[in-house]
């Protein structure tokens, strides 16, 4: 206990707080630590066992392969018209040095260690090496469990140390039938010497054990003849009677399991030739020989990931234990900014609708500016059936006097079709210049909004002679603010018709495409086309290529702003003779609306307006 003073009561250094973190991030550490290894170890002995199996198939298709290659071969000779003679004249000297040398050829040929041929009472007759001092002609070998199997199924196959050569080999035996009867046993033997001197170089001991668990080969030779588990009695008198290992010395390999990664392999304890060391051992088989592979890898070899996996867990562990630290620390001082927080968001609602009405504000002013613009050529629209009407009340009054009600009633119905024209035009204006709302969203048909646009434009259509191409589909139906989205169109003809102006042909193209889930609206003209250096700052506030005085460069930067609102996106680029605008909202159903119902065919409308 240590007392501090200026305190009235002693306080313990173990219950400090910083003490407190301190000890629970060591013990954190060491825990992470602990647990990381656990898990480094068991997935390297996972990777190692894959890759463990994999060397083991690949050992297991090379022996195979070999085997393979004569498993055929005595079956082959046992039809051999001479084999068969011998074996009915054993006597006939001739013919058994004939053969002798005819199966050193094919031996030779085949690439096999020795052919050689058998009676039924298991005396060699003739074998490919039978100028040589190890000869086989003259042996007997019924005690070999190859010849008493070729006896019994046709078929024997058998490993054994060679009585007569000393040399281990596989051998391979089938029998020869005559009459129904099994006169002989016609048998290839293969060294597979060669084949285990390949494997000297490879990594870890590999060992093959036949079905009595002895090492029949391997590329350490000092572990060949070990057997791995305890041989019975019964077992060691067959072993001695079939004089399958000669005079060769059988081990016991003496070994203990400490732990089991999966079905095929464990961690083993073996007194082995090197003396008592630990190994990763690893099985695969038996195969159709019955032969067993085993690879024994040092367990050192995984030492290596899992110290990398206990670095990670402890750079990890501390950078967690840091960052609980530091948001510890963050927290703190959470409420001294708490308040001001709440203070800057309301700020922020407040000036976020301040800005959403300027905005709605500046998008009505543009458009009422638009119609400003446009006061004129409304002013002409109107004058024309207000003139005509004028001048044909006078010829009403006269056909009224003579009581020509016939014609009185034609002058009439002019009269009607003029004040229908002024009140759709009227009516019209009423709807465009309404102030409407961001972020309505409706379905409605883009080519309905255009002739409303066009409809505005008319006038001015008229009067500058332009040749409108209008391509819209009238299935093209997308979700927007039809007032908002005309007065986009409005603003992209203005533009084109301002860009036309001093054009002797002046054309508006207009086209629609529909692309996934979206509709395109483009509209190009014939007016020279925007230059490159203008076209990344078109669509920015106050940026305009007019005039002083006719204009302010608000009208497409307010027109980008309302298409982004309704969800689509707006952009320009230059073709071969004019500018062309891209307008984009999304697509709604195709359905047809019963009052847009024969509003439009479809077909391309080609006119001057």
């Amino acid at each position: 206990m240590q007392t501090f003073s200026g305190l009235s009561r002693p306080v313990s250094v173990f219950r400090h707080p910083v003490f407190l973190r301190i000890l629970l991030i060591v013990l954190g550490l060491l825990i992470s630590v602990w647990l990381a290894g656990r898990l480094g170890e068991q997935r390297a002995w996972q990777e190692r066992s894959i890759e463990g199996q994999g060397q083991l198939q690949l050992y297991q298709q090379t022996l195979h392969t070999l085997v393979e290659r004569f498993r055929s071969v005595p079956a082959l000779l046992a039809l051999d018209k001479d084999v068969r003679s011998l074996l009915r004249s054993p006597e006939d000297q001739h013919l058994r040095q004939s053969l002798n040398e005819r199966l050193a050829r094919l031996n030779q040929a085949a690439g096999s260690s020795v052919l050689y041929l058998i009676d039924r009472h298991g005396d060699t007759l003739a074998a490919s090496n039978w100028d040589e001092a190890s000869s086989f002609v003259g042996h007997n070998y019924a005690f070999r469990p190859y010849f008493q199997d070729a006896l019994q199924d046709v078929w024997g196959r058998y490993f054994a140390v060679g009585v007569t050569t000393g040399v281990p080999g596989y051998f391979l035996s089938h029998a020869i039938e005559q009459d129904g009867v099994v006169t002989g046993v016609l048998v290839v033997k293969l060294e597979l010497e060669d084949l285990q001197r390949d494997w000297l170089g490879q990594p870890g001991t590999f060992l093959v054990t036949a079905d009595d668990q002895v090492v029949i080969l391997s590329n350490r030779p000092a572990w060949r003849f070990r057997h791995l588990e305890p041989l019975a009695a019964e077992q060691r008198v067959q072993l001695i009677d079939a004089r399958k290992y000669a005079e060769q010395t059988l081990q016991a390999m003496i070994s203990e399991p400490l732990r089991r990664i999966d079905t095929f392999s464990e961690v083993r304890r073996v007194a082995g030739p090197e003396g008592l060391r630990d190994y990763f051992w690893q099985r695969l088989g038996p195969n159709q020989e019955g032969w067993t592979l085993h690879l024994l890898q040092e367990p050192n070899v995984v030492m290596g990931k899992v110290q990398g996996y206990r670095l990670s867990a402890a750079g990890l562990w501390m950078t967690l234990a840091f960052l609980v630290l530091f948001l510890i620390q963050r927290r703190r001082n959470q409420h001294l900014l708490q308040s001001r927080r709440t203070e800057l968001e309301r700020l922020v609602v407040e000036r976020t609708a301040e800005l959403r009405k300027a905005q709605d504000e500046l998008v009505q002013a543009a458009k009422l500016a638009a119609l400003g613009q446009m006061s004129a050529a409304l002013a002409h629209e109107l004058n024309q059936p207000l003139t005509a009407m004028r001048m044909q009340l006078g010829s009403l009054r006269l056909l009224q006097r003579s009581g020509r009600e016939e014609q009185v009633q034609e002058v009439l119905t002019h009269f009607d079709s003029l004040l229908q024209r002024m009140a759709g035009l009227t009516s019209h204006l009423k709807v465009f210049a309404r102030e409407s709302p961001g972020g309505l969203r409706e379905r409605l048909s883009l080519a309905h909004v255009l002739d409303q646009a066009l409809q505005l434009l008319a006038p001015r259509l008229r009067t500058a002679q332009v040749l409108v191409d209008n391509q819209v589909d009238v299935e093209a139906w997308v979700l927007g603010d039809a007032i908002r989205l005309e007065q986009v169109l409005v603003n992209l003809l203005d533009n084109a018709l301002d860009a036309t102006a001093h054009q002797p042909h002046p054309e508006l193209r207009i086209r629609s495409r529909r692309t996934g889930e979206i509709w395109q609206l483009s509209v190009s003209d014939n007016g020279g086309g925007i230059a490159a250096e203008h076209l990344q700052r078109l669509f920015d506030p106050f940026f305009t290529t007019k005039p002083v005085g006719e204009g302010l460069g608000l009208g497409l930067a307010i027109s980008y702003g309302i298409v982004r609102d309704l969800g689509g996106s707006l952009g320009a680029a230059t073709s071969d003779d004019g500018a062309v605008f891209t307008l984009t909202l999304p697509a709604a159903d195709t359905e047809h609306h019963s009052s847009q119902r024969g509003h439009r065919d479809g077909s391309s409308h080609l006119h001057r307006r």
